[in-house]
């Protein structure tokens, strides 16, 4: 079934793949950044009644704050260490597969963090959390690239968004779960990081039977006629001539047809300010203040005068205006472009975070100035979901041609868990010496970004892989390939009788 407009054709297996791959993927990290923090006191609790019965005596107070350090943190060092990791499997599975192998990493998780409580063991916690990372740290380099290379490209913007509403989806899902009412409860808590499964099957019970990335299998495995039943399945039509001679046209371009490795796209003159756009962007993504703010948001209601036991519904405000900010930047994104909506983004957040740092320096001084405070922090994470929530991910896979891409969605892993990890690090200091003017340093961050974004980022809206990266071949100083030919010798391979390889010269036409 398809539903069609002349431009706009969706069919019912593209909608499939993008949803039920993000829901076992995106979904899953962001349900896990919002999940600690209702049962946060049963979890200290819990150790300390561990601690007892295993030593005698109750639990130190600088022990309890070290442990509870590890479980939040790991996350982010598993998540690290699934980005290093997710090269090498994308290379021996495919994108699919890679997605596919990922489910287990969550039920496992799954198992260990719920089970933690009745074997009387907080070092299931910890582990379980360490490979609930691994599982985003995979989910967030292979999903996008699954996602970029099955859409068409006057929508890969709007396919590829996927990965940003099921992150939102996934952080209010946590919000409401752990309210008191439902399993934010000491005798349930545990019931929370159960459902971690549930995403995870419902994903192995629909995504084996959807196709591979057709771009993997025609370019790194030579399977042409699978690439062309992808096609067919993905885009639902039978002439899909026009998108594989895109992607032959994409295998003549480039210089290597092998993955490269890491280090190869390092020293690439070819792909140099690609790798630096990417870098600079996921860099933003993480420090423009987003985690940050939510170290803010429980204190402000509490100085707006709302009483403790109803701050957990409030809170939910900030997981809908996320999810609904994510779905309407889902929308818009191929009609406004990649790059408006990232300047805007980032520079909406500078914004409201300068107001935000006056409003706080007059917190004490006018009642109703913490109702201000919480509007700013409500535009901060509204501004981040319309562009810089989601869209690094879409321009890594949009930036680099297919032997580079998953070197290129290494680093970029690397460089978003870093700054995850250096943002809970280093934000507590900065607060401390800061007080409120700690956001400034955010403000910072998410000018420079929008000044170099403006000078250097292409749109990418609606052009082929090739197109993209010619668009940087100026700046990197490369010769840009000469315009459209009506002819051009082609040199390809074919395979003899015998099993050997020959060179065969073609004519082709050029598109």
């Amino acid at each position: 079934m398809t539903i069609s407009s002349r431009k706009w054709s969706v069919t019912a297996c593209l909608l499939s793949a993008a949803f039920f791959g993000a829901l076992g993927s995106s979904f899953l990290y962001g349900y896990n950044l919002s999940v600690v923090n209702a049962p946060a006191l049963y979890i200290k609790a819990f150790f300390n009644k561990t601690w007892v019965e295993r030593y005698g005596e109750p639990l130190g107070a600088e022990t309890a704050t070290l442990l509870w350090s590890i479980i939040v943190s790991i996350f982010a060092i598993g998540g690290l260490f699934g980005a290093l990791s997710v090269s090498f499997i994308i290379k021996v599975l495919g994108r699919k597969g890679t997605l596919l192998l990922n489910n287990s990493f969550a039920v496992i998780a799954a198992l260990l963090l719920s089970l933690g409580e009745r074997a009387k063991s907080f070092e299931m916690l910890i582990i379980g959390r360490l490979i609930i990372g691994v599982d985003s740290g995979i989910a967030l380099s292979a999903l996008p690239m699954y996602l970029g290379e099955i859409s068409p490209r006057h929508m890969r913007g709007f396919i590829g968004q996927f990965n940003s509403i099921l992150i939102c989806l996934g952080v209010f899902t946590g919000q409401v779960l752990g309210l008191p009412e439902l399993l934010g409860q000491e005798s349930r808590w545990n019931y929370l990081f159960a459902f971690l499964a549930l995403p995870a099957l419902l994903q192995l019970s629909v995504l084996p039977f959807l196709p591979e990335s057709p771009r993997f299998l025609l370019m790194e495995r030579r399977d042409e006629a699978g690439a062309e039943r992808a096609f067919q399945r993905f885009l639902g039509k039978t002439d899909v001539s026009q998108e594989l001679e895109e992607v032959h046209a994409e295998t003549r371009a480039q210089d290597n047809l092998h993955t490269v490795s890491v280090l190869q796209l390092l020293r690439s003159p070819a792909v140099r300010w690609q790798l630096i756009t990417i870098i600079i962007t996921m860099a933003c993504y993480q420090l423009c203040g987003l985690n940050a703010i939510w170290y803010y948001t429980n204190g402000i209601l509490r100085e707006a005068g709302f009483a403790e036991n109803i701050l957990p519904y409030i809170t939910l405000s900030t997981g809908a205006i996320e999810t609904l900010a994510a779905i309407i930047s889902g929308l818009v994104i191929e009609r406004i472009g990649r790059k408006p909506l990232l300047i805007f983004g980032f520079s909406a957040m500078a914004v409201f975070f300068s107001l935000l740092t006056v409003f706080l320096n007059f917190q004490d001084s006018v009642t109703w100035m913490p109702y201000l405070s919480f509007i700013c922090i409500l535009a901060v994470i509204a501004s981040f979901c319309s562009g810089p929530g989601g869209i690094p991910f879409v321009l890594t896979g949009e930036l680099f041609e297919q032997s580079y891409r998953p070197a290129a969605f290494m680093i970029a892993g690397t460089v978003n868990w870093l700054s995850n990890f250096a943002v809970g690090l280093l934000f507590p200091f900065i607060q401390e010496t800061l007080q409120s003017f700690a956001f400034l340093v955010f403000v910072v961050v998410c000018t420079l970004g929008s000044i170099y974004l403006y000078f250097v980022l292409p749109e990418t809206k609606n052009k082929t892989f090739m197109d993209i990266s010619q668009s940087f071949a100026k700046i990197n100083k490369i010769p840009i390939p000469a315009p459209t030919q009506e002819m051009e010798l082609v040199l390809s391979t074919k395979t003899d009788v015998n099993g050997k390889v020959q060179d065969v010269i073609k004519m082709e036409s050029s598109f």
